[in-house]
C-alpha cells in the first residue's frame, strides 16, 4: 500500500513543507534538492518523481527556503547559490527522512545549484546516501567537497546546454567515487524539448534502480 504524506520538517525557528510518497515495498527514497528559483512544486521534478515512484523508489520533495527566503530570494538571487545552506537544509531533512523511513536506502536527485546542494551534502551525512543524479545541474559549485563524495554520481546534461557541459566535465573529473555523465542531444538547460525530460525520468530511474536496489543486501 502507497503512502501518501504531506509533511513538515522541523528546523529551529521554522518548518519546510513538503510531499513525501512511498510505494509498497520500495527499495528506498529519493530526496529532491530543487534548483534556482524553484520549489518543490517544480513540474520538471514532480514528473521525475512519479517515474521513480513507478519503478518501485520512494520520493521526497520539499522546499529548500522558507515563503519569506523565497520573496528575498526572487529579488536577490543569493540564497539560490549559498550552496552551504542548501546542503544544511537537505542534511536536516536526511535525518529527519531516516527517523521516519529508518529501513530505506537513502538517495538525492538535485537540479541546478540543488545538485551542488547534494553533493556537498553527502559528505556531510551521518547516513550513508546510496546513489545521487544531478538534472542540468552545477555540480561545480560543489567546489572541494567533489573529491570526497562517496555515492555513485550520474550527471545528465542538455546536449545544447554548452555552458553547463563545461560546468559538469570540470566537476565529473574531480569526482572520485562511480560515476558517469551522459549528454542528451537536442536538449537545452530545463529539458523542455519532446521526449527529452522522459530521457532523464528513465535514466534517473535506472540509475536509482542499480545503486539502491543492489544496496538492499548490504
Amino acid at each position: 500500500m502507497k503512502r501518501n504524506t504531506e509533511i513538515e520538517i522541523p528546523f529551529r525557528d521554522f518548518q519546510l513543507s513538503g510531499e513525501l510518497i512511498v510505494p509498497a515495498n520500495a527499495a528506498g527514497v529519493v530526496l529532491f534538492a530543487h534548483g534556482s528559483g524553484s520549489s518543490r512544486n517544480s513540474p520538471r521534478n514532480q514528473f521525475v518523481a512519479r517515474s521513480l515512484r513507478e519503478s518501485g523508489v520512494g520520493t521526497l520533495l520539499f522546499d529548500l527556503l522558507t515563503q519569506k527566503e523565497e520573496e528575498e530570494d526572487r529579488h536577490t538571487g543569493h540564497l539560490r547559490f549559498n550552496i552551504d545552506l542548501l546542503a544544511e537544509r537537505l542534511l536536516a531533512a536526511t535525518a529527519w527522512c531516516h527517523r521516519r523511513e529508518p529501513e530505506s536506502r537513502i538517495g538525492y536527485f538535485g537540479s541546478s545549484t540543488g545538485a551542488a546542494a547534494a553533493l556537498m551534502a553527502e559528505t556531510r551525512a551521518n547516513t550513508a546516501i546510496r546513489a545521487i543524479v544531478s538534472r542540468g545541474g552545477r555540480p561545480d559549485l560543489a567546489g572541494p567537497a567533489l573529491p570526497n563524495v562517496k555515492a555513485a554520481t550520474l550527471l545528465l546534461v542538455g546536449g545544447e546546454d554548452t555552458a553547463v557541459i563545461d560546468m559538469n566535465q570540470e566537476a565529473y573529473a574531480r569526482l572520485r567515487c562511480p560515476k558517469e555523465m551522459r549528454i542528451i542531444p537536442e536538449a537545452t538547460h530545463l529539458f523542455e524539448e519532446p521526449g527529452a525530460l522522459e530521457k532523464v525520468a528513465e535514466m534517473a530511474s535506472g540509475w536509482f534502480a542499480r545503486w539502491i536496489e543492489s544496496s538492499r543486501s548490504d
